[in-house]
């Protein structure tokens, strides 16, 4: 259906997409998976017309058509759902549907009959039961998800292009909107699937694609092909994605939490934490696992509960300082809008907790700081031209390790990882594992915040479930098993185990 041939974009200094070539045929779902770096992105913006400046050839069904503006793109039938959904959420889901392209009359008003009409229909396909006039903002991310599928089929797509779909969504939802990738397939369409998730790549694909460094390393039919052959082609070099077997730490307890609430987000939160462990806590979207940690780090006042650190049992702290002061650090879920500043160079980021702490103590040079970054650059095995780049032009998994490396500037001696691996690509989520498991190995204490069942029974050493608010498991890791996390994540099993006594005080 689609072809591209030799497409070829650079930018000042990098090679993004060098002589690119790739097909898809109608009614299949094509996987295109890389590292971050490797052009996925730039490919993406090809196809949806919004990068210009290529060369190459784009033919669909076998003539040449020319992408130079997204509106290029909707008129020859391809829709391009991002990461970063692009819906107005103070429109309507209606309007957002028929955005730009509302049905008007001769004399030039909007023909909402029509678009009412049009909307239901769709709607009704998808099972999406939501009111047409219902303003996106009050929409999940999975329903606005599937409104931005809705726009797809009103411009009757011949090819929709998913960039990271799942990047948000519960396990539950995942399930939803594979059948909506299956329902477009029976219906002739096809879908360009972009991923790091490669459990669900082998799930939905029926073929696969790989770009490393901006070339085209080859197709795959998905029964042809390994997970372990896949990502030894994205790296370049054999990646063992296979998790050692943990057992539960023998360390003594370093951290205690005890009766934590905050009405409507959680309630009655208990746990320890020993020095050298990871404790992983699951449990779906919504769950209040965020929550929880938010209220610990002191970024949620109105909590309530107590906390033992340092010896003695205190309140929860009521900022982030007086969190970051008992040692506490968080690697929140969102790394840019909440864990780096993105204009600023990766020494000032990486030196920006370590100088806060030593402001009032005595003058910093540019030496010091810069002694300090050279050392997490090293010791993080960060990529970067240099410490005075700029972080926003690093891959996700660098500026992960960014983050990771202002709170060990920091001498945290907790950290707590939300959703540490999200949005970035293999070789990066193995980088940051290996890191996690050498901090504790160091004796540091680790929550681990996952939505990735494979990242939460092979990291963790002992794992939590929530359920609305609530903890409904915990295991050991020799325990712990996908069926049973997701019966309690669900909230269709308990199993909780009890402190022993004499700990609580």
């Amino acid at each position: 259906m689609l072809e591209l041939k030799d497409i070829t974009k650079k930018f000042p200094g990098v090679l993004a997409l060098d002589r690119v070539s790739m097909s898809i045929r109608r009614a299949e779902v094509h996987a295109l998976v890389g590292e971050n770096g490797a052009g996925k992105s730039t490919l993406i913006r090809v196809l949806s017309g919004a990068q210009g400046g290529w060369s190459g050839q784009i033919l669909l069904h076998g003539k040449p058509v020319q992408l130079s503006t997204p509106h290029d793109a909707l008129r020859i039938g391809i829709a391009t759902i991002h990461q970063e959904l692009t819906l107005c959420s103070n429109l309507s889901v209606r309007e957002n549907i028929f955005l730009g392209r509302e049905p008007v009359g001769v004399a030039g008003n909007i023909l909402w009959s029509v678009m009412n009409a049009s909307v239901t229909t769709v709607l009704d396909k998808l099972a999406l039961g939501v009111d047409p006039n219902m303003e996106v903002a009050h929409l999940s991310v999975a329903n606005r998800q599937l409104v931005e599928i809705a726009r797809a089929l009103t411009i009757k797509a011949q090819l929709v292009v998913m960039d990271e779909p799942t990047s948000s969504l519960s396990g539950t939802d995942v399930d939803r909107l594979f059948k909506v990738i299956r329902d477009l397939k029976a219906e002739g369409i096809a879908v360009l699937y972009v991923s790091h998730k490669m459990e669900e790549i082998f799930q939905i694909a029926d073929r696969i694609t790989v770009l490393r460094d901006g070339q085209t390393v080859g197709t795959f039919e998905r029964q042809e092909a390994s997970q372990e052959q896949i990502v030894a082609l994205m790296v370049g070099r054999p990646v063992n994605m296979l998790y050692e077997k943990r057992h539960s730490s023998t360390m003594p307890v370093i951290f205690r939490a005890r009766g934590l609430s905050h009405p409507g987000r959680f309630s009655n939160v208990s746990f320890d934490l020993r020095a050298g462990e990871i404790l992983g806590i699951a449990g779906l979207v919504g769950a209040g696992r965020t929550e929880v940690a938010r209220a610990i780090f002191g970024l949620d006042a109105a909590a309530s509960g107590r906390i033992w650190i340092d010896g003695r049992w205190r309140s929860l702290p009521r900022s982030p300082s007086e969190g970051m002061r008992l040692g506490i650090g968080l690697i929140p879920e969102d790394r840019k809008e909440q864990g780096l500043v993105l204009s600023m160079t990766v020494k000032e980021n990486i030196s920006l907790r370590w100088l806060v702490a030593r402001m009032r103590s005595f003058f910093v040079t540019d030496e010091l700081e810069s002694t300090l970054a050279r050392e997490y650059i090293e010791r993080l095995q960060i990529r970067t031209p240099g410490q005075d780049q700029i972080v926003r032009n690093l891959s996700g998994g660098n500026q992960q390790k960014i983050v990771v490396a202002k709170w060990l500037a920091a001498r945290s001696k907790i950290l707590f990882f939300d959703e540490p691996t999200r949005g970035i690509d293999v070789g990066a989520k193995k980088e940051i594992h290996d890191l996690m498991l050498e901090l504790v190995s160091q004796g540091i204490g680790i929550v681990m915040i996952s939505s990735e069942l494979p990242e939460i029974l092979g990291m963790s050493h002992r794992i939590l479930v929530m359920h609305e608010g609530e903890i409904t498991g915990a295991f050991v890791a020799e325990e712990a098993s996908a069926e049973r996390i997701m019966a309690c994540a669900a909230g269709l099993s308990r199993n909780e185990v009890p402190f022993p006594e004499g700990e609580d005080e």
